[in-house]
Formats: structure tokens, sequence, C-alpha cells
């Protein structure tokens, strides 16, 4: 069984190495932004209360969560293991998920700050049927038309440079702590962000296995 966390800034690449990831090691993929997403569409008490944190443009509670986390690998579903994308996203979640779990590896994908920009920028949604497109990797056939329902792209209201340097800035400044405590414990794999997706996910995976074979045995 293993058990992975994996990291990086917006526009990194970690939803696809995620996706990339469970197909290769037959994993669950926890990620807590989609549980967020679908508690605020369920309607459910927990929804309604992330909802009032988002639209105050307040961050979700640490309490929060962690319980959120606490209830989902309470499920046990992750028969080979689960990679955990969204989570942590400070020093005190970080601390608290050492406490109470295991974990084999901490992924870190390193893109440089400018690249990040560039790909964030390049984020393009269709305004009819929500498709997301990259003028980089998923160019429309018809320049700022969508392939599948004709619709007009528009560029995402949070993805102005100023928002979006901002985002980084935050992110940076609370991954920091949270990748120096993972290195303290030796967990921490970074790889070349840079590179095209399937040489990213190659690394990810010698590298893992080099790791494995280190420490012997994926805990049971």
């Amino acid at each position: 069984m293993h058990k992975y966390i994996i990291m990086g800034a917006q526009g990194c690449g970690k939803g696809t190495q995620s996706l990339l990831l469970k197909q290769t090691f037959d994993l669950v993929h926890i990620s807590v932004g989609d549980i967020f997403r679908s508690q605020i569409e369920s309607r459910t008490k927990l929804g309604a209360r992330i909802r009032r944190f988002v639209n105050d443009g307040q961050l979700v509670p640490d309490e929060i969560v962690e319980e959120i986390v606490r209830r989902r690998l309470d499920e046990h579903d992750w028969n080979y293991g689960f990679i955990l994308d969204g989570f942590p996203r400070n020093r005190p979640q970080a601390v608290f998920f050492l406490e109470n779990y295991d974990v084999d590896a901490v992924i870190y994908i390193e893109v440089p700050h400018d690249v990040v920009l560039r790909r964030l920028l390049s984020r393009r949604l269709c305004s009819q049927c929500g498709l997301d497109y990259n003028l980089i990797f998923h160019r429309p056939t018809v320049a700022g038309v969508c392939d599948v329902c004709g619709g007009e792209l528009v560029q995402r209201a949070d993805d102005t440079e100023k928002a979006v340097a901002a985002r980084l800035k935050d992110f940076y400044a609370k991954t920091e702590p949270i990748l120096e405590l993972f290195r303290q414990k030796e967990l921490v794999i970074t790889v070349d962000g840079t590179q095209s997706q399937q040489e990213v996910h190659q690394e990810v995976c010698t590298r893992l296995t080099r790791s494995h074979a280190r420490s012997g045995p994926a805990n049971p």
C-alpha cells in the first residue's frame, strides 16, 4: 500500500499527475477541492459553512478541513493506497496529518514562478458548457471558440495577472514551512514540472521506486 501527498503551485500540473499516478499504482485520488465542491453542490450543512467562508473571501478553517480529510480517509476504500491533493495547505495542517496518519512520500512538483504565471494566464473557460482550455497545452481548433458547443472562450474572472501573482505569493509563503517539516522526515521528492506530462510522470515513478527500495516495503 502506498500513501502519497502531492503538492505544487496552481498550474504545475499536479491534477494531471495525480490521475496518472492513480492509474499506474491503482490509487484513490483524494482531492480536498473536489470534496469542497461536492459538499457545496449537494447543499449539505457542511457545504453551507464552506460556501460562507468562500463567499466572504476567507480560507476554510483548519478544523473543518482536517475533519473533511479525516472523514474521507476513514472510509478506507483505498485498498492499494491514496494520493492526497490539496492538503495540507499550512504547517498546522501538516502537523495534524503527521500526528494521525502515515505517509510514504510527499511529491512536490516544482515549476518556476514565471512559467506558472504564464500557464495560469493562458487558461480559458467555455462560457456555455464550462469546458476548460489552456492556450499552451489545450488549444481550441478555432481561436476563442469551444470545440464542443461553439461557445465563447473567456478568461476566468480571478485569473488576472495581479490576482494570480497574489495567489502564488501566498502559496509560496505557506508551502515552504510545510516542505521543511516533511524534509525533516526525509519524505519530499522534488520533480521538475517544466518537462512534458509523461516525462514528469516517469520521473515521479522512478523517484518513488528508489524511495521504496531504500525504505523497504510500504506501510500496511
